[in-house]
């Protein structure tokens, strides 16, 4: 899998029909759907790039109102790995949290600060509980921090919130970011 596509629709039954529609028309594998806050429905698919292209054009060209969509071709293995949440924090020299308005942007914008700068992408929470926001959380020296906070901004655009860099954080606020506090 090289390309994600990511659609978030503005209502729950209409993103099932939309994920329906987009696997039918498309040789791309469900990654992810499901309801998000806000009653949103967020999918996520994977595929090659045509096929992944024609899936999301699909889900924009079908009417439905959309929060965002994206097509990501060469996704970062860093963001398909804490998409299933498969990462472990080390002691980082800096730390940078970006705040998103939608799910969709943030998946987006997380890619493009991974593949600006040196960094580790830590965890990217996909806006259940949080109101249909989503942030994401990545460490680094703090060069690379900033750039890749930078990034994300320029990739975010009005889908920004807010972003911070920390510079050497506690390590009990990186535990909480990461995993909760213990």
């Amino acid at each position: 899998m090289d390309t994600l596509g990511l659609v978030e629709s503005r209502s729950i039954a209409a993103g099932v029909n939309l994920a329906d529609g987009m696997v039918k028309v498309a040789q791309v594998e469900l990654v992810r759907a499901g309801t998000i806050c806000s009653g949103r429905y967020f999918i996520c698919l994977g595929g090659d790039r045509q096929a992944v292209q024609t899936a999301v054009s699909h889900a924009e060209q079908s009417g439905s109102a959309l929060a965002g969509s994206y097509v990501i071709s060469g996704v970062s293995p860093q963001v398909l790995a804490v998409l299933k949440k498969s990462v472990q924090p080390g002691t980082p020299g800096a730390l940078g949290v970006v705040e998103c308005r939608t799910v969709s942007a943030g998946i987006a914008a997380a890619d493009a600060a991974v593949k600006r700068s040196g960094i580790s992408l830590l965890r990217l929470v996909t806006g259940q509980g949080i109101n249909g926001k989503s942030y994401f959380v990545f460490s680094g020296d703090v060069a690379s921090v900033q750039e890749a906070a930078d990034a994300a901004k320029t990739a975010l655009g009005r889908h920004l919130i807010e972003s911070v860099v920390i510079a050497r954080p506690d390590a009990s606020v990186v535990r909480a970011l990461t995993s909760g506090v213990r």
